[in-house]
């Protein structure tokens, strides 16, 4: 069985050096290491994370890989606004393994539109199903129409589907334009 692998699902995201990307529920920074790897020591990775202790987690780790463009922000991501970070100012956003966890999923997609520039990629990576008590509880499940569905109502273009593991999907979206003909976005 392949358990999803953030350098596996980030390869296949097309990150360039030199972007500034923002890892929205950023975990313990599985993707902010590796993307941070990945943008080099000109970008920069805003791991946004609402549990502190897990920013210290992810402070540590990237003090000890010597990893110097990682910068952990306290946010919380299911609030417009959230990521304290700036109106299209992210060439990418990552959002991994944090649906489920949300009561207002709308919420963090909007925050991303928010933040990501015009014609840019967010990278989408969720549980498929609760894989046998590994993932969620069932009635938490974000089935990969559904999150479709979600960035689609939300400004955002379908691109493609990654391998992103066994018990895992992953979806690379695009942020439209701000005009959006009859959308209910509001920034």
């Amino acid at each position: 069985m392949a358990f999803t692998d953030p350098q596996n699902n980030i390869d296949q995201f097309d990150l360039l050096s030199g972007m500034h990307v923002a890892d929205l529920g950023a975990g313990i920074g599985a993707y902010a290491v590796v993307a941070a790897k990945k943008v080099g020591p000109d970008g920069k990775i805003n791991a946004v994370e609402v549990q502190r202790d897990l920013l210290e987690k992810i402070r540590t780790t990237a003090e000890s890989e010597h990893i110097f463009n990682i910068k952990p922000i306290w946010g919380n991501v299911e609030k417009l606004g959230g990521s304290s970070l700036g109106n299209s100012s992210m060439d990418a956003v990552i959002v991994s393994n944090i649906l489920f966890q949300l009561e207002n999923k709308e919420n963090i997609i909007k925050e991303t539109y928010r933040i990501l520039k015009l014609n840019r990629k967010v990278l989408l990576v969720e549980w498929m199903d609760s894989a046998g008590g590994l993932g969620p509880v069932e009635d938490k499940v974000v089935y990969s129409d559904e999150a479709k569905k979600l960035f689609m109502d939300n400004g955002f273009d379908y691109e493609k589907d990654i391998y992103a593991g066994d018990n895992h999907y992953g979806m690379i979206f695009r942020k439209k334009g701000d005009e959006i003909q009859g959308s209910n976005i509001k920034i």
